[in-house]
């Protein structure tokens, strides 16, 4: 979703999608899970949060006081989430990816999910910039820049990067290459190897939408993203006793 970018205007109208899905899935849904870069940055302080996205807040809270279990990815936006949505939220904070049963009537679902950055071969810059931003002593000393030049310098840097990717246009998916399809049958054949069982492997972070069959009854999905130009790489997962199903979001008017 990257809540925050390119401004908040252009962000609140993103995030009142958000929560339209959120009242509309709410009747049925018993676990929702957010794969990670919720917010364009997210830096917990250790009294202080970044300012907006409270009727997003609002309704997840609402969601979680009505019994329904919220799972969290950390992506590499927010890399820097702690224990605010789990206080207020009663989130479930997860940063690898992770393996989730789901019992039905019939039979037994299993899927690992995680936001996905840093796995992989290759993408060596992302990988030594991720050590930097958890590295504690570089933590430590964001943490004392006032939260005003601080969250100002974040959103800079990140819109900046992001601004450039979009000038220079889509870049195509390529199975063959893709760091994250490549980890993942590393990861499947190792999961086969103990009889795991794994069915889906659901992953964010790319900004591709894929449905992308692995093996018999296996696949991995990649959810798009929420705020390319009218949501076109905008996808969910829906599981349920009848299975999987790759829905594209249609925005609500």
């Amino acid at each position: 979703m990257h809540l925050g970018f390119p401004n908040a205007a252009e962000s609140r109208i993103r995030e009142n999608q958000l929560i339209a899905w959120m009242d509309q899935i709410s009747a049925d849904v018993s676990d929702l899970f957010l794969v990670g870069d919720i917010f364009d940055f997210w830096f917990e302080y250790k009294l202080v949060v970044p300012k907006g996205f409270i009727r997003f807040f609002g309704k997840l809270a609402s969601l979680a006081d009505s019994g329904v279990r919220i799972h969290v990815f950390v992506g590499n936006h927010d890399l820097w989430m702690n224990d605010y949505l789990s206080e207020e939220c009663n989130a479930q904070i997860y940063r690898t990816l992770t393996d989730f049963e789901f019992r039905f009537t019939n039979h037994v679902t299993r899927v690992c999910i995680g936001h996905g950055d840093g796995i992989g071969p290759g993408d060596y810059g992302y990988k030594l910039l991720k050590k930097v931003f958890l590295n504690p002593i570089a933590q430590f000393l964001f943490r004392y820049l006032h939260p005003d030049f601080g969250v100002r310098l974040a959103h800079l840097w990140s819109g900046t990067r992001k601004t450039t990717a979009i000038k220079n246009g889509e870049v195509l998916f390529d199975s063959a290459t893709d760091y994250i399809v490549l980890a993942i049958k590393e990861r499947l054949l190792a999961d086969q190897s103990t009889q795991k069982g794994i069915q889906a492997y659901i992953c964010g972070h790319r900004h591709h939408a894929i449905n992308l069959p692995l093996t018999t009854g296996v696949s991995y999905y990649n959810l798009g993203d929420w705020f390319s130009p009218e949501f076109k790489q905008a996808y969910v997962l829906q599981i349920s006793e009848a299975g999987f199903d790759f829905v594209k979001f249609q925005p609500f008017c």
